[in-house]
């Protein structure tokens, strides 16, 4: 699966999560106290309990910690796109944060990956960029 069908949705953008949406990057959500890495963001630092955050941006590149190919559509949207592997990815600079994404090609454990984005429109006009992995020898 290259890219998700136009008609999927977009993630509701939140003050803790439009960095990771938005960037371009892999912006991970950073307790400014503890320093502690959290994704998905949240409200609440699971470490420290502190509500205060920045964000680091971490290197462009990760390892698929464990994946599975979709042969059935739950969604009608997704129908034209089975089967699509959907992979977990340790990220190298962080290896305890992992990402979910889709993977344009085959899959395996310990594979190297690097993101790509797919633009996506929100109603209010943002730009929305979903994460999504192919191969690192593509690069």
């Amino acid at each position: 699966m290259g890219a998700l069908p136009a008609d999927w949705g977009v993630p509701e953008l939140t003050d803790a999560n439009r960095p990771w949406f938005t960037s371009g990057a892999l912006a991970v959500q950073e307790c400014a106290s503890c320093s502690t890495l959290i994704h998905p963001p949240e409200e609440v630092c699971h470490a420290c309990g502190a509500m205060s955050f920045g964000t680091r941006v971490l290197e462009p590149r990760g390892t698929v910690h464990s994946y599975t190919v979709v042969h059935y559509a739950a969604n009608r949207a997704l129908a034209d796109a089975v089967p699509y592997t959907v992979v977990l990815v340790s990220l190298d600079d962080a290896p305890h944060v992992r990402v979910i994404g889709n993977l344009d090609g085959p899959a395996h454990i310990g594979m190297a990956v690097v993101p790509y984005w797919q633009e996506r429109t929100a109603d209010d006009g943002t730009v929305v960029l979903l994460p999504q992995w192919r191969p690192a020898e593509h690069e």
